[in-house]
């Protein structure tokens, strides 16, 4: 009996993990479709005009067509601004600070500024697992004259978002895994038999 509990237990974790992924994206794909339907129904001459999954190709055609505009000078002054003015809300800040912590662990792994997996020192025999985002910036916010500064993104796990700190080069060492490898490691702390063969 045992047995058999342990076995149903293995298949609920590898089994659970996929079909809440699944269930996830079929939410958000059906919210975005209802949410866009009724803004495209109320433009509409005739209901006829419109097909199921009208409202999800509107949204996704709105989302590219504000990434494109985000890439502006005056949208990213804006944006600057509004992240200020929310950043200064009490109690809005913390969810909008969550909300950025976790689209920031979410995209780092498709950021092509983050080129490198290092492992950080911060004390003798105790390394954190990190990403390089700050090569050009680092030097202008910690002008040394001497040793290059990097900026390293440090997530943390089972939590929202992460560190960024400034680092001498030399206090780094670089780790021969992909990004999506080593967030995944760093966000689930290494639980899965395949992450701790990595650390290890």
């Amino acid at each position: 009996m045992k047995r058999l509990a342990s076995y149903a237990l293995q298949g609920l974790v590898a089994v659970l993990p996929v079909a809440l992924t699944v269930y996830l994206i079929y939410w958000l794909l059906l919210s975005m479709e209802a949410v866009a339907s009724l803004a495209i129904r109320a433009v509409l001459p005739d209901d006829d005009w419109y097909f199921q999954g009208l409202g999800l190709l509107s949204a996704l055609l709105v989302l590219i067509l504000v990434g494109m505009l985000v890439d502006g000078y005056v949208v990213q002054h804006l944006l600057r601004l509004g992240d200020s003015l929310m950043s200064r809300i009490p109690l809005v800040k913390s969810v909008y600070g969550a909300i950025q912590d976790v689209l920031r662990a979410l995209s780092i792994t498709r950021d092509k500024s983050a080129d490198s997996v290092v492992m950080v020192e911060v004390q003798p025999g105790m390394q954190l697992i990190g990403f390089i985002t700050g090569r050009n910036i680092a030097p202008r916010l910690m002008p040394t004259g001497g040793e290059e500064i990097i900026g390293v993104y440090l997530p943390m796990s089972y939590q929202l978002g992460g560190y960024t700190v400034y680092v001498p080069v030399s206090s780094v060492q670089h780790v021969d895994i992909s990004v999506e490898e080593a967030m995944r490691i760093a966000v689930t702390g290494a639980s899965s038999t395949a992450e701790q063969a990595v650390v290890l």
